[in-house]
């Protein structure tokens, strides 16, 4: 029997805010990856919810550089977990 590929997208309700945060400070995606000290690839797929993990050093690196919270960043959005239940019903 063959093996099922794990889903690319984990289920999942976290929404990344980095962007409106970002533009409230007015700083770009670029000057925040030399400022924490990470690729902006890395901080790209963040942003677009790409990733399947965020390291709490980075997080606090990006809270620290932004001087925001965690939560500023990252929301919980109980409606993407319904949508999909219901896409997939």
């Amino acid at each position: 029997m063959p093996r099922s590929e794990p889903d690319p997208q984990p289920d999942h309700r976290i929404a990344v805010q980095l962007d409106r945060v970002l533009a409230d400070r007015g700083m770009t995606l670029t000057e925040l990856a030399e400022r924490v000290g990470v690729t902006v690839v890395n901080l790209s797929v963040l942003k677009n919810g790409r990733a399947r993990a965020v390291r709490f050093s980075t997080l606090s690196a990006i809270c620290e550089v932004l001087n925001c919270q965690p939560g500023d960043v990252l929301t919980f959005d109980r409606s993407a977990g319904k949508a999909r239940r219901d896409r997939d019903a």
